[in-house]
């Protein structure tokens, strides 16, 4: 999809707010019959626009009360050994981001556990064990002051 017209944007930003949306729901709430609507949510999803959709389930409802920032860096920077490190971290369910960083350090995970216990176990015999791993720092979150899946579309917007 080259560009994203009103419809389009309209489509993406009821789905974001509830991705349980029947098409036909959906195509009541931004303008359009069922068929057309439907086509547009295909070609959203064939352009790779929308990845999938998931429940959002709340952490401490199911035991997961510590969200730890981690910053793991690696013995080098070299290629192969972030390579590596990549494909042993995608494994790890305990993980539910990760980001390749600039500055200090090589990775900025965000790792959920049980309780702090459970975390500084995690951390000593698996983290610190990953293959090229010298150190890791942690910062725990003390609150969720925001945390929404959904993306600004704003900038989409024709004038």
């Amino acid at each position: 999809m080259e560009t994203l017209d009103s419809y389009d944007l309209a489509i993406l930003q009821h789905l974001q707010a509830d991705g349980r949306l029947t098409n036909t729901e959906l195509a009541q709430r931004v303008g359009l019959s069922a068929a057309p609507c439907w086509r547009r949510v295909r070609a959203l999803e064939e352009a790779g626009i929308i990845r999938g959709y998931r429940a959002e389930i709340d952490r401490h409802k199911i035991g997961l009360g510590v969200l730890a920032f981690v910053r793991l860096d690696a013995e080098r920077n070299a290629g192969s050994v972030t390579r590596e490190l990549e494909v042993h971290i995608r494994h790890l369910p305990e993980v539910i981001s990760c980001h390749y960083i600039s500055g200090s350090g090589t990775f900025e995970l965000q790792v959920v556990s049980r309780d702090l216990d459970a975390f500084s176990q995690f951390a000593r015999d698996v983290l610190l064990n990953l293959p090229g791993v010298k150190d890791l720092h942690t910062s725990f979150s003390l609150g969720e002051v925001k945390a929404v899946g959904t993306l600004p579309l704003a900038h989409l917007k024709r004038n």
